[in-house]
């Protein structure tokens, strides 16, 4: 679980990082609002949850949750040293899911980030999609097939399950590492490598109109795959 946490506090950071590594959370620290950008647009794939401080030295915590909200949905809670209705209403207006008073305990806020991640994991499984459009690509999800111009694809069981991790991140630079963590994770198999190589080409034979020179899903040089704008 990863934790892009933004604090110019010196004091607060360190004692925040170190504590979300103990409670085995990988966090990307960032001291003000420029680094948080830069990794926003780099890196926002990887993410789980944000942690925003509201008042930064050159921005503010409203601007990189509307920044992150404009992209993809991931929960972010503020951590803001104003407690009035003001600052909490806007904030919820710009999309936080929750927000934290300074000081606070790490139970406190450990506790605020896993209820709002159960809420979205709720929320993904009570509402999934059973139809994923991709160009001329459809997903069927409820029936688990597969179609090309309105003709159905035959596909092994982990090529498809392939295909729907792109399909759930839709725009979205996934790494080779990332791929191979998903894959494991819902497939249960053995897959290293070589055999997601092989595995790519094939949903690519499959798929694309020319495989040798790929439009649906394509290879960003030096990051992993993307599929759609």
């Amino acid at each position: 679980m990863k934790i892009l946490l933004v604090e110019d506090d010196k004091t607060i950071a360190s004692g925040l990082e170190y504590s979300l590594k103990q409670d085995n959370y990988e966090t990307l620290l960032c001291p003000n609002a420029t680094s948080a950008k830069k990794v926003i647009s780099e890196q926002l794939a990887e993410i789980d949850l944000c942690l925003f401080d509201l008042s930064l030295p050159d921005g503010s915590g409203y601007d990189l949750c509307a920044l992150v909200k404009k992209q993809c949905d991931i929960p972010v809670i503020f951590l803001t040293a104003f407690d009035d209705e003001v600052n909490v209403v806007m904030g919820l207006d710009m999309g936080a899911d929750d927000y934290i008073t300074k000081p606070f305990r790490i139970r406190e806020l450990l506790s605020r980030m896993k209820s709002v991640l159960r809420r979205y994991n709720k929320q993904i499984h009570a509402q999934p999609k059973t139809i994923i459009d991709i160009d001329n690509i459809q997903i069927n999800t409820l029936e688990g097939k597969v179609y090309k111009h309105g003709e159905e694809v035959l596909m092994t069981a982990l090529e498809y399950r392939l295909l729907l991790i792109f399909a759930n991140h839709i725009g979205q630079v996934l790494t080779r590492n990332q791929l191979l963590e998903r894959i494991w994770d819902v497939a249960g198999d053995f897959v290293n490598d070589n055999t997601l190589t092989v595995y790519i080409k094939r949903l690519r034979d499959k798929l694309e109109d020319h495989p040798q020179t790929p439009t649906l899903i394509k290879t960003v040089r030096g990051m992993g795959y993307k599929v759609g704008d």
